[in-house]
C-alpha cells in the first residue's frame, strides 16, 4: 500500500509482463486486467536474463496489471520478494516507486520496481539500453 493506505496496480516491464515466465509463475490468476502502458522519463537497461528501469529519457514500455480482489497483500509481498526488495534496505538491486505510467484510457500511477541507486549508477556507466525500451522486442527473444 501507499503510505496514504491507497492501493497501486504495478508496471511490469519485464519478465512480468504477460506471456513471459514470472507472469505465469506470479500474476496468473492473481490479476484481473493488464493494459498497455509506457513510462515516459526512463530508460530500460538489459540485466542478467531481466531488465532494470532507470529514471532517465527514454520510454520504457510495459503493462499496468491490476490485482484481483483479494490478493494485493499477497501479491506485492510475492513481487517484493521476487525482486529483493526490502523497504530501506541498502543491497536492494531495485527499489519499488510509485510513478505515473501512460495508458491509452489516461495516466496511471502504479508501483515500479527500478534499479536501486547503486545498480542504476554502474548502469548508467556501462550498461547496454535496450532500443526502443520494450523488454519484448531485445534480439533473441
Amino acid at each position: 500500500m501507499r503510505p496514504d493506505g491507497g492501493v497501486l496496480p504495478f508496471f511490469v516491464y519485464g519478465t512480468l509482463r504477460p506471456g513471459e515466465y514470472n507472469h505465469r509463475r506470479f500474476l496468473a490468476g492473481r490479476t484481473v486486467a493488464a493494459e498497455p502502458a509506457r513510462w515516459v522519463g526512463a530508460d530500460l537497461y538489459e540485466g542478467p536474463g531481466y531488465p532494470y528501469a532507470v529514471e532517465g529519457a527514454g520510454t520504457v514500455h510495459g503493462e499496468v496489471v491490476r490485482p484481483a480482489p483479494g490478493e494485493y497483500a499477497q501479491l506485492l509481498a510475492l513481487l517484493d520478494r521476487l525482486e529483493d526488495y526490502v523497504p530501506g534496505d541498502p543491497h536492494n538491486d531495485y527499489e519499488r516507486i510509485a510513478r505515473t505510467v501512460e495508458t491509452a484510457t489516461g495516466p496511471v500511477d502504479a508501483w515500479v520496481y527500478v534499479a536501486a541507486p547503486a545498480v542504476a549508477a554502474r548502469l548508467r556507466a556501462g550498461g547496454r539500453v535496450l532500443p526502443g525500451g520494450d523488454w519484448l522486442t531485445r534480439a533473441g527473444s
